[in-house]
């Protein structure tokens, strides 16, 4: 029995001490105080869990891997297209000269190559459309006015004078007049310095179809010649040898240079007492 108590009170002692064990540890920890060692708490503080901040409020531990995942529906804002400004196509350069030889050309105006370059040849096609549309003949360059003149221009001009053979000698050209129409327009030479053509006004009294010497000065050749001053019977319009003789000035000796063909056309078309009228002065 009494052995049996022992037991007992063995058993019961063994439990005091081991509970004991644990409220020691838990209450005689040492402090940082008094032991001057680290603190038990913030060595047993698991890494990554959110401590409190000042107010309380959990503070995100700056080790652990920030979120991806959106905290809100994002605000999408319309994205607006850049307006492309119209192409704008640079104006169209126009070559004036150019424009205004094919409408001369067009309208019977002899200007030799259309080419846009306003020749010695362009520039008595230009006089010719000046005297024949009111404007002030002369042979110069292109201007604004002509450009404004020739392209505004519908038709062909109406003549005012009666049908007859017009050479002006400050254009060097010859009108050829039918019937309220200008028939042909052509280029002319007429005599040089010292060999002035008349400025006269007769009629045709005299026809030479082909080709002959010249009673005047001999191996000069005269094609189809027209004669209309019977007071001056040497002086006709007639072709040459060869058209480079026609120049772009006065060059002849008295009589008026045609270019051929055309004078050889003039001369069929061109009965007697024809009137031919000399006028103008040519300036070089």
């Amino acid at each position: 029995m009494a052995g049996r108590r022992g037991l007992v009170a063995g058993v019961l002692v063994v439990g005091l001490v081991l509970t004991g064990c644990t409220d020691v540890a838990a209450e005689t920890a040492p402090s940082p105080s008094t032991t001057g060692g680290p603190s038990s708490t913030s060595a047993s503080t698991p890494t990554g869990t959110p401590t409190s901040g000042p107010t309380g409020t959990p503070t995100a531990d700056p080790t652990s891997t920030p979120s991806t995942t959106p905290t809100g529906n994002p605000t999408t804002t319309p994205t607006t297209k850049p307006t492309t400004p119209p192409t704008t196509k640079p104006p169209v350069k126009v070559n004036y000269a150019l424009e205004v030889e094919k409408r001369l050309a067009a309208y019977g105006y002899p200007v030799g190559d259309v080419d846009g370059d306003i020749t010695k040849r362009a520039r008595q096609a230009l006089c010719a459309w000046r005297e024949t549309n009111g404007l002030p003949i002369s042979r110069g360059p292109l201007t604004t006015a002509d450009v404004r003149s020739v392209l505004s221009a519908t038709k062909r001009p109406i003549p005012t004078k009666e049908t007859g053979i017009y050479v002006n000698k400050t254009c060097q050209v010859l009108y050829q007049v039918v019937n309220n129409t200008y028939r042909r327009i052509v280029w002319v030479s007429t005599g040089a310095a010292g060999y002035e053509t008349p400025n006269r006004t007769g009629k045709v009294w005299r026809k030479w179809g082909g080709a002959h010497e010249s009673s005047l000065y001999p191996d000069a050749y005269m094609y189809d010649s027209i004669y209309f001053l019977k007071d001056r019977p040497g002086i006709a319009l007639h072709g040459s040898r060869v058209n480079s003789l026609i120049k772009t000035y006065p060059a002849s000796h008295r009589c008026i240079r045609v270019m051929r063909p055309q004078i050889h056309r003039i001369f069929d078309e061109t009965p007697i007492g024809t009137k031919v009228q000399v006028y103008g002065e040519y300036e070089g």
